[in-house]
């Protein structure tokens, strides 16, 4: 578990945050430009003391102001990952990530050399300097020189702000990888909602240095008290699918999530493969009658629970459908319109395309 309370003036960003978090995992620190996320994770890396607070660690301590104990970074074991790689420009790359690998002793070495290069994929890169290195590379690189130092909890600051949208894509599946595979716990800094959504386990969503939720993905995000320029961003649902076949006559998916079964742009994974989907809350239309004529492909039967009426002449329409929760985002008047209320049987409506795939998750047994 890691477990943080802290609080600290910076310049004008008054940081007053407290959340927890199950290890391993990934902890998503997410929030807009000046919003405290980098000010937290310094704090954790001991590169910044904070004014007053507690952060554990496994039952750890590191920092503590009432007892008095603010460990260094150096003795807290934890991965820094910026958002520019910071590899030493006179060292190869198998020199750069040999670096932290020699300062651990042997039985302390629970992440082997050769498993990171190769989850990583880097092998062929080891006798290149970083200037001959793309962002992507360089940013791996930085990752497996992190990951071989051997750390308690990797910290990511940004990792892939400096990167286009292809290279985003490339090094997000290795952060999958990575997540998945070596199960050490992380927490890691963006602005970017494609990114949280793919990563997070748990989310803790700052605004102006104070926690406006935190909690696990899926039930941050479809909560309908969000401040809400976060609401609007976030609100959605997410759920875990399988693929269960591929149409590939119509170059389509079918899976089956929360109960029900989804169409989909056809799927690069096996029949089997475990998927995380987000469904954004405003892509989801509301209807009294099964549809007919339309292009869409998903008409999910299913019944009101619960709406939450917004000043700005907007609800939040939580369904149950199928053994799951799916969001709405209409309009007030839509909801008069449809006389809608909890229990009132409806149809949502999503098109293929609404549906976020996110990473695979694992195959199936």
């Amino acid at each position: 578990m890691l477990e943080v309370e802290i609080r600290k003036r910076r310049g004008d960003l008054r940081l007053d945050v407290a959340f927890s978090s199950p290890t391993p995992g990934v902890t998503c620190l997410f929030g807009a430009s000046g919003a405290g996320k980098t000010t937290v994770i310094a704090a954790l890396a001991g590169l910044l003391r904070p004014d007053a607070g507690r952060i554990v660690l496994a039952g750890r301590v590191l920092f503590d102001s009432a007892a008095g104990i603010a460990l260094p970074p150096e003795r807290r074991r934890l991965g820094y990952v910026f958002q520019d790689a910071r590899l030493f420009p006179h060292l190869s790359v198998e020199a750069n990530l040999r670096y932290g690998w020699r300062r651990v002793a042997g039985q302390e070495r629970r992440i082997g050399f050769d498993e990171v290069v190769g989850l990583l994929g880097i092998a062929s890169l080891m006798r290149h300097r970083p200037t001959h290195l793309s962002g992507g590379e360089r940013q791996r690189v930085a990752i497996g020189r992190a990951l071989l130092a051997q750390p308690r909890l990797l910290l990511m600051d940004e990792p892939l702000a400096s990167l286009d949208a292809d290279r985003k894509a490339e090094l997000l599946r290795y952060l999958e990888r990575l997540r998945d595979e070596l199960r050490l716990p992380i927490v890691y800094v963006t602005h970017a909602t494609a990114e949280m959504m793919r990563l997070a386990d748990t989310l803790v969503l700052l605004e102006a240095g104070r926690v406006a939720a935190t909690g696990a993905l899926a039930e941050v995000t479809a909560r309908p008290d969000l401040p809400r320029t976060l609401a609007r961003q976030l609100a959605g649902s997410v759920w875990r699918a399988t693929v269960v076949r591929h149409d590939e006559a119509r170059r389509l998916s079918v899976l089956a999530a929360a109960g029900v079964e989804l169409l989909t742009p056809r799927v690069a994974a096996a029949a089997g493969s475990a998927l995380r989907l987000r469904i954004r809350a405003r892509d989801v239309i509301l209807g009294l009658e099964r549809p007919q004529g339309l292009s869409l492909h998903n008409v999910l039967p299913a019944t009101v629970a619960a709406i939450h009426a917004e000043a700005d002449g907007m609800a939040q329409v939580q369904l149950a459908v199928g053994e799951g929760r799916l969001l709405a985002l209409i309009t007030t008047d839509a909801v008069a319109r449809l006389a809608l209320a909890p229990g009132r049987p409806v149809f949502a409506l999503l098109k293929s395309m609404s549906v976020d795939l996110g990473e695979v998750l694992g195959e199936a047994e």
